[in-house]
C-alpha cells in the first residue's frame, strides 16, 4: 500500500492530486529525496533533508517553512496504518504556480510513503549492466524531479540495462542516472568528486566504511578509457545500497563478475547501517 501526505492530511495516493498549473508539471520545477526505511526507521534522514534544502535553494524554490515541517511529518507518516515499514519516504517540493523570474515563492509539497523496489537475487549476486549516456548532467548538485535525459538512452539500448551512466563528451564518467558510480583499479576505489556529481547519501556512508576498512580512495572522474583496465565497478544508492556493475555498454568490467571490493562493502553496509538509522 502507498500513502501520501498532502494538504495537511494523510490519504491514499489515489486521493492526492496536483493542479495542472503547478510548475512541476508545466516546467519540471521540483526537487525530491528518497529516504530508505528499515523496520520503520529512516536511514540518514538528516543528511537527505539537508540535501533537499540545498536542492530547493539552488532551484530558486522558497521552501524554508516546508523544510522545517518535514522531519516530524515523515516520522508521523511512518506511524500511520498502511505505511510500508521497509520502504521509502519521498518528500517532494514543487515550484507551485508562481514563477517570478526563476524564483518560486509559493511552492507545494507532498510526501509519498511507498514500498521499495527490491533488487532481485540475480542483480545482487550476478551484478548489473549500465548503458552509456554521453552527455553532461546539468546541475548535478540539484536532485531534480527531471530524469528524462537519464531515461532516454535506455529506450534506445540494444540490451536490457539497469540504468544509464553519464559519460561526458571528454570521456569522464560522472554518475549513473540515480546512483553514484565507483571504479576499482590499481588498488584504488575511484569515484567522481562532489560538485561534479550529487552528494550521494549512500555514497558518503560507503566512503566512510571503505576508509575504515583501509581502502585507498581517489576522488576524481574515472575515464571511459580505464574501463578495460578496471578490476571491478559498483554503484550506490538508497535502494541499491551497494550493487556490483559487471558491464558498461559492450565493455565487460574485469572478468564480468562481481568483485571482492563490492561484495565486502555490501557486507559492511549491512553490518553497519544501524549507525545511520534514526533513533
Amino acid at each position: 500500500m502507498s500513502l501520501c501526505y498532502m494538504n495537511d492530511k494523510f490519504a491514499p495516493v489515489s486521493e492526492c492530486t496536483l493542479p495542472v498549473s503547478d510548475l512541476v508539471i508545466q516546467r519540471g520545477v521540483g526537487a525530491f529525496e528518497s529516504i530508505r526505511l528499515y523496520d520503520g526507521r529512516p536511514f540518514a534522514m538528516s543528511l537527505h533533508l539537508e540535501r533537499l534544502a540545498n536542492s530547493v535553494k539552488d532551484s530558486g524554490i522558497e521552501a524554508d517553512a516546508i523544510l522545517s515541517k518535514l522531519p516530524e511529518l515523515i516520522r508521523e507518516g511512518i506511524r500511520q496504518p498502511g505505511c510500508p515499514q521497509d520502504g521509502l519516504a519521498k518528500p517532494f517540493i514543487t515550484g507551485g504556480d508562481v514563477n517570478n523570474k526563476g524564483h518560486f515563492p509559493q511552492p507545494r509539497f507532498f510526501i509519498l510513503f511507498e514500498d521499495v523496489h527490491k533488487l532481485t537475487d540475480d542483480e545482487k549476486k550476478q551484478g548489473i549492466a549500465l548503458e552509456p549516456n554521453r552527455v553532461d548532467r546539468p546541475y548535478p548538485l540539484v536532485k531534480s524531479i527531471n530524469y528524462l535525459f537519464g531515461l532516454m538512452p535506455l529506450s534506445r539500448a540494444e540490451r536490457d540495462n539497469f540504468e544509464s551512466l553519464y559519460i561526458t563528451p571528454a570521456g569522464e564518467i560522472t554518475e549513473a542516472m540515480s546512483s553514484n558510480f565507483f571504479l576499482c583499479k590499481d588498488g584504488k576505489v575511484i569515484t567522481a568528486p562532489v560538485g561534479r556529481v550529487l552528494k550521494g547519501v549512500t555514497r558518503s556512508v560507503v566512503l566512510t566504511l571503505a576508509k575504515e576498512a583501509g581502502y585507498k580512495i581517489e576522488e576524481r572522474c574515472p575515464l571511459e578509457s580505464e574501463l578495460k583496465e578496471a578490476q571491478e565497478a559498483f554503484i550506490t544508492g538508497s535502494v541499491k545500497e551497494v550493487l556490483p556493475v559487471v558491464r558498461i555498454g559492450s565493455q565487460n568490467i574485469g572478468n564480468g563478475k562481481p568483485g571482492p571490493v563490492a561484495q565486502h562493502l555490501q557486507h559492511m553496509f549491512a553490518a553497519n547501517k544501524e549507525r545511520w538509522l534514526d533513533k
